[in-house]
């Protein structure tokens, strides 16, 4: 078959110890169309980010760029504007046939924690090749708050795939009409785009913008953060703000999204010189996403906005992102927000967990 791995096939993998992990892999990490991945029990603090490129494994390059190894047992801050490197949990045998992609988990992309997967002989983040063996670890660098981790907790995940799964334009705009992927029109390019909503229906509130100088955030701790401490709000009455060099803003695309049961999704840039701001950290659209017979019946995506070089002014409507959509191997036996607890179904404008509901 050919298409994303589905939770089915997912357990499949681990029975054959294609997926393996010390202590064993849980059930609670098992997700519709990826697997969560755990943060072993130490980190390293290193000087710069870097790829084990070369057949280089990690644990080498690590020796070379280190500057201190943190025991994380009873918990330890990995501090803002610092690089990580820690050792996950997991470990791959895929077989010849089978790739890896990994990305962020929502609540991490949100609280803008840059967290790649690195590998060893690893020539790109994030992106793991057909038949792969070996270790897996996150690169982390908390950008606007320090955070408190402890093993075991999930911050990134990794998605399986067989074959070219992605659909062309013409295979997206077919699944479009059949089902309905978005609220209004339908950008397609190369992917789904969507745009950024600064006119909110009710009152002038468009996003947050995270405060410089805040507390540590124990990640552990859900719906515990008074965001007013961490956070301040974005308001317009005109339909545009100025994105400010260096800050990080969370928004909300103006479209409502659908991933239908068949399917799955990741966010991708839209062109690289729409402007000068990255829209996206965390990019997993799981099968269910929005889908009305799993609880969401159209969900909007919530956009992780950093300005770089200069200041951007950033319009109602403007297109922003893409979703590429790609084909199941078959649909998972559980949907997102469905039999399993997703925070994030039938969204709007939402912070990440860890913090008190506006």
């Amino acid at each position: 078959m050919t298409g994303v791995l589905p939770d089915k096939d997912l357990r499949k993998m681990i029975a054959s110890g294609a997926l393996m992990a010390e202590p064993q892999i849980t059930e609670a990490q098992i997700q519709p169309a990826s697997l969560d991945l755990r943060l072993g029990t130490r980190a390293y603090r290193v000087r710069a980010s870097f790829l084990a490129t070369d057949g280089a494994p990690v644990e080498a390059r690590l020796e070379a760029f280190k500057m201190h190894e943190i025991d994380l047992t009873q918990g330890a801050v990995l501090e803002k504007g610092c690089v990580y490197v820690v050792p996950l949990m997991e470990r791959l045998a895929l077989p010849e046939e089978i790739s890896a992609v990994a990305n962020a988990k929502s609540s991490t992309g949100r609280l803008d924690l840059l967290t790649r997967t690195i590998t060893d002989g690893g020539i790109e983040f994030d992106r793991i090749p057909k038949g792969y063996i070996g270790p897996l670890y996150a690169e982390i660098c908390p950008r606007s708050f320090s955070v408190l981790v402890r093993p075991g907790m999930r911050l990134n995940q990794i998605r399986f795939r067989e074959g070219q799964a992605a659909l062309d334009d013409t295979a997206l705009a077919a699944l479009h009409d059949e089902v309905g992927l978005v609220s209004g029109k339908a950008v397609i390019s190369e992917g789904l785009g969507f745009s950024v909503d600064l006119r909110p229906q009710d009152g002038s509130l468009v996003g947050y913008r995270a405060k410089p100088h805040t507390g540590v955030i124990d990640l552990d701790r859900i719906g515990h953060y008074d965001p007013a401490d961490f956070w301040e709000e974005v308001h317009t009455s005109d339909g545009r703000i100025i994105l400010d060099p260096g800050a990080f803003y969370i928004l909300v695309s103006r479209e409502a999204v659908t991933i239908p049961p068949t399917h799955a999704a990741e966010m991708a840039p839209y062109v690289a010189m729409v402007g000068e701001f990255r829209v996206h950290y965390a990019g997993f659209f799981d099968p269910g996403f929005g889908w009305a017979e799993a609880g969401g019946a159209g969900s909007r995506g919530v956009l992780e906005v950093r300005c770089h070089e200069a200041p951007f002014v950033l319009e109602h409507g403007q297109i922003v992102g893409r979703l590429v959509y790609e084909t199941m191997a078959e649909a998972p036996e559980t949907l997102y927000g469905r039999e399993i607890q997703s925070n994030y179904q039938g969204q709007g404008l939402k912070l990440s967990k860890h913090f008190r509901a506006v």
